[in-house]
């Protein structure tokens, strides 16, 4: 499509960026990412709704889909991957279980949101959202 990309990543740390920038020649479409590894970073750099947050929290689909509306104005890219989720070993934000994980997409043509439910070590559950991540952004461009 000739899209532009970017990404929004928490849970994953800028392992979706790693993956799409190994590609040779990633420079033509990848513009860049955020890390945003806390609530406040969510809010602050990705404009997340304050009252959103506090509501659902940062492990859900609201702060998911917050993530890549918010970054995809903010790099000012057509789609946006976003990662939120607690990788684990034990549970740190409003007691969601180890595993639990959003995965969001943003383009102009709206934006989507899937939830998942890893079993595995922090490790695994990292690379296992980030496979997700990169799952959907593939469905989302061949839809």
């Amino acid at each position: 499509r000739g899209w532009t990309v970017g990404v929004a990543e928490s849970m994953t740390g800028g392992l979706v960026g790693a993956r799409l920038t190994s590609v040779s020649g990633a420079s033509d479409t990848f513009m860049g990412g955020i890390i945003a590894y806390t609530p406040a970073q969510k809010r602050g750099l990705l404009g997340g709704d304050g009252a959103l947050l506090a509501a659902e929290g940062p492990v859900s689909a609201a702060c998911g889909l917050a993530m890549a509306d918010g970054c995809r104005v903010r790099l000012g890219v057509d789609l946006c991957i976003a990662t939120t989720g607690n990788a684990g070993p034990t549970s740190d934000v409003d007691d969601k279980p180890v595993g639990l994980t959003y995965v969001a997409v943003a383009t102009p043509e709206g934006s989507t949101v899937e939830e998942f439910k890893f079993r595995g070590t922090r490790d695994a559950n990292r690379v296992r959202a980030t496979q997700a991540a990169l799952t959907l952004a593939y469905q989302t461009l061949s839809d």
